[in-house]
């Protein structure tokens, strides 16, 4: 069983940056991740897409966050990171991280990212 544990989130002023972070293991068992990404979501609102980075090193960002976020991965695809620039009241939201594995989808307990306007 993957596990997720996520960590920087926090509250932030209108502009500032922070960067999260993800670390899956599995015991001592190589993952062999295809793909890790971050979503998010706001209250009231359904769960979208952030980013995402393949093994290959291609990656999507959601329209909301592109120019601002950036995403990036350890080589053994045990970690990502989430580097926020730019931040606005609107990303306010719970972070979470998601891995791919075959044909299995994993998350994380998410981390709470609050910008002060």
């Amino acid at each position: 069983q993957v596990q997720l544990e996520e960590s920087g989130g926090g509250l932030v002023e209108a502009g500032g940056s922070l960067r999260l972070s993800c670390t899956a293991t599995m015991g001592f068992n190589s993952i062999r991740a295809n793909v890790l990404g971050w979503y998010r979501q706001a209250p009231g609102k359904q769960r979208e897409l952030v980013a995402t980075i393949t093994r290959g090193g291609s990656t999507n960002y959601g329209d909301a966050v592109k120019g601002r976020f950036t995403i990036s991965r350890t080589s053994a695809m045990t970690t990502t990171f989430l580097q926020m620039n730019s931040l606005k009241p609107e990303d306010t939201a719970v972070y979470y991280c998601n891995l791919g594995r075959d044909s299995q989808v994993y998350w994380g307990q998410g981390t709470q990212v609050t910008v002060s306007s």
